[in-house]
């Protein structure tokens, strides 16, 4: 377990958030952990940096614990319980939820109060990461939203080596698809990394190797331990979700145990039910996102995605590499 308590308070006016600036001007960049409150490798990762002061070469860096609530109730004998209070934070990133205030809806809600709150982060922001881990067996990669320059800032980190490009959930908004993340002509970037399963020390460490390789491509800072400097793993793979899947009955059923990450070689395979309803691969080489065996109706089952030629890499004179 993390020990938050030394992190606590913050230093930036807003519980769990610590911002440091350089003398350089510079990208801001953001690390996000603690998202949902039972994930908590992003947390080990950045308590970590903070015990070791971590500082900005140039622009800033902000640390955000995001969901203290929800993880001051973890209990490792029952993890999955502590993922948020009243609703999942990263189904609210709408500036519809986040501009009502709690009136008119009655939704005044633990988790967008604190997404309210941590608004004004983002909203500096030139470049966020937000660090999460995965209940189900799958392999780790970096979501990349729907823009374009998501899709390049992400294979140009290259870590986790499977970029997916995707348009979100039906239920809500995540923070990679604020609308300042998600607007097609704006600039600022949000990634999303599923680092592994919960509560795995592999985990952990997946999860602080691509925050190194953003820290040094965008020319931040040089994270403390580890091994920036190793060199690059193979080409990453890149992929568009084309069809999400929700479970559209209380029975979604898939025909076996799928890993995220499988690929289904053959069009037309039959991989799940929902109800009497067939769900089939729509195309050779799909490749499973993240398949969810207890997925509640209305929530996403899995994601089938197609691999596609992936846009030039960005580097550090790209997308987010000037501000200050």
């Amino acid at each position: 377990m993390p020990d938050l308590e030394p992190w606590r308070e913050g230093n930036a006016g807003l519980p769990g958030v610590w911002s440091f600036a350089a003398g350089t001007p510079g990208p801001h960049l953001v690390l996000v952990a603690l998202m949902h409150g039972n994930e908590i490798a992003g947390a080990h990762v950045l308590t970590a940096w903070l015990r070791d002061r971590m500082r900005p070469l140039r622009g800033r860096l902000s640390f955000v614990f995001a969901n203290l609530d929800a993880f001051a109730r973890f209990d490792p004998a029952d993890p999955t319980a502590s993922r948020f209070l009243d609703e999942d934070m990263n189904r609210v990133w709408s500036a519809e939820l986040l501009d009502d205030g709690g009136r008119g809806g009655g939704r005044p809600s633990s988790e967008l109060r604190r997404a309210r709150a941590l608004r004004r982060v983002f909203d500096t922001a030139d470049v966020v990461l937000d660090m999460h881990s995965m209940l189900w067996p799958s392999d780790p990669l970096i979501l990349s939203g729907p823009t374009e320059r998501g899709a390049r800032l992400a294979l140009a980190v290259g870590l986790p080596p499977l970029v997916v490009a995707d348009e979100g959930h039906a239920v809500g908004r995540r923070l990679i698809d604020y609308a300042r993340f998600a607007d097609p002509r704006g600039t600022a970037t949000a990634l999303l990394v599923e680092a592994g399963q919960h509560w795995e020390p592999e985990t952990v460490d997946t999860a602080a190797a691509c925050a190194r390789r953003l820290l040094r491509l965008l020319g931040v800072a040089a994270a403390p331990g580890g091994t920036e400097q190793a060199p690059r793993a193979a080409r990453p793979r890149f992929a568009r979700v084309t069809h999400a899947v929700a479970a559209a009955s209380g029975a979604f059923t898939f025909l076996r145990e799928f890993r995220g990450g499988e690929v289904i070689a053959q069009r037309n395979t039959l991989i799940a039910l929902d109800g009497e309803e067939e769900i089939r691969t729509p195309y050779d080489d799909c490749l499973l996102v993240m398949p969810s065996p207890r997925a509640m109706r209305g929530h996403t089952a899995v994601r089938l995605a197609r691999f596609a030629e992936a846009p030039p890499a960005a580097g550090p004179g790209g997308p987010a590499g000037g501000r200050a």
